[in-house]
């Protein structure tokens, strides 16, 4: 189990950000602590509100008194509402908030059931609640209770950044929480150097992303729109604008995001990793499919794109223990398109499954890609346990506060 603590000024951004998937019916009360309890059952945001602002009330001074905790059992871990509860009071008994009014969500938007815990740092004397090593003890108190509860216990890679994401999948609906939980830490966290190159590591999420250009008024504008690809790489739905998932994922912060790839690129030398893996490879593969499953060994996957005839017209590498994407020229004239064509080419193929970390199958992709490993079970991107959606919530509501004050 993973453990997410935040720390805030606005009690009714966290309330809200629950409310409304509440309102959605995709998360429920489960558990309500030393609160007002609603003639009608209901915990609306005002009873809410009234049962934290006394403690709020008793100390001004500290800045950020709200606390939002999100607990992340295993995906493996199918616990009912009562064991939730139980593991939700029994976390916030042991770090310091059992006598603190609290209230329990259990969200059900994706597959992996997870709750959210709202509280105050203040207890009811205005005194703060020491917070020193708290998530040294958050941590602690999560091994504790998978032992005693039976939980799947998280490795060490998930205990200090959290689950890998997923693929998105279009079926289970909620697309734009699915989309926004792959691309706004692929936007911040990873490293490329073209548009086409942060296309290719989405799509092995099965995320698609283009460039839309226009004119209002005289002024010609670039925006970039989103949406989910099935399994043979076709789009799905509705196209997204970015703007509705978040600046981050927009036209002006990704080529910024490029600007400052390339700088780290070169800084930190990450073109010799996959140089040495490739060359390797391809001393020792005699065909394309083991040359691919050779790559997959140390986390590199690679894209091919062909033409109708299968000519090799370009290729590229997503080095997923460095996140960093290359197109295969950018690595050198060793790496590029033809390189690969003139090996492979005439060359009897072996069609023998791949076996993927958890049992994941590969992505299909487009007919232009001869193939994509899905390697985000690996060591791909890493959510820290976060929920892109709700910070995309909380930066909405500052921007309506701010906006109310200059009226």
């Amino acid at each position: 189990m993973v453990a997410k603590i935040s720390s805030g000024s606005s009690l009714y951004s966290a309330l809200a950000y629950n409310h409304q998937k509440v309102k959605e019916g995709h998360a429920k009360v489960l558990l309500a602590n030393k609160m007002i309890e609603p003639a009608n059952g209901n915990f609306g945001i005002g009873i809410c509100i009234n049962s934290f602002e006394p403690y709020l009330l008793a100390n001004k001074r500290t800045e950020n008194p709200i606390i939002h905790i999100s607990l992340n059992p295993d995906p493996k871990d199918k616990l009912n509402d009562e064991k939730f509860s139980e593991i939700a009071e029994e976390y916030m008994q042991k770090l310091g908030y059992g006598n603190q009014p609290f209230i329990v969500y259990k969200h059900e938007d994706i597959d992996r059931h997870h709750i959210h815990i709202v509280s105050v740092k203040v207890d009811e004397t205005g005194k703060m609640i020491r917070d020193n090593f708290q998530h040294r003890l958050s941590m602690r108190i999560c091994r504790e209770l998978e032992k005693k509860h039976g939980l799947v216990p998280a490795n060490e890679k998930q205990k200090a950044e959290g689950y890998s994401l997923k693929k998105v999948d279009f079926n289970k609906g909620n697309i734009k929480h699915q989309i926004a939980n792959v691309v706004c830490p692929v936007s911040l966290s990873w490293q490329f150097q073209s548009f086409n190159e942060y296309k290719a590591l989405l799509s092995i999420y099965n995320v698609h992303v283009s460039e839309v250009k226009g004119e209002y008024q005289g002024i010609p504008y670039k925006g970039i729109v989103y949406a989910a690809l099935n399994e043979k790489g076709e789009v799905c739905g509705t196209p997204i604008k970015s703007s509705k998932i978040g600046k981050t994922v927009g036209n002006t912060a990704l080529q910024k995001r490029i600007t400052k790839s390339k700088e780290t690129i070169q800084n930190k030398k990450l073109k010799e990793r996959p140089k040495t893996i490739i060359t390797d490879a391809l001393q020792k593969c005699k065909t394309q499919d083991d040359f691919e499953k050779q790559l997959f060994k140390s986390g590199i996957s690679v894209l091919f794109i062909k033409n109708e005839s299968e000519r090799i017209y370009g290729v590229t590498f997503i080095d997923h223990k460095q996140k960093f994407v290359s197109n295969g020229s950018r690595l050198g004239k060793g790496f590029s398109a033809n390189v690969f064509h003139e090996k492979f080419n005439n060359q009897e193929q072996t069609t023998g499954e791949i076996k993927y970390p958890e049992q994941e199958q590969p992505y299909t992709g487009h007919d232009s890609f001869s193939s994509i490993e899905n390697l985000s079970g690996l060591i791909g991107i890493k959510a820290r346990g976060e929920d892109y959606e709700e910070e995309i919530f909380i930066r909405r509501m500052k921007r309506k506060k701010r906006r109310k004050r200059k009226l």
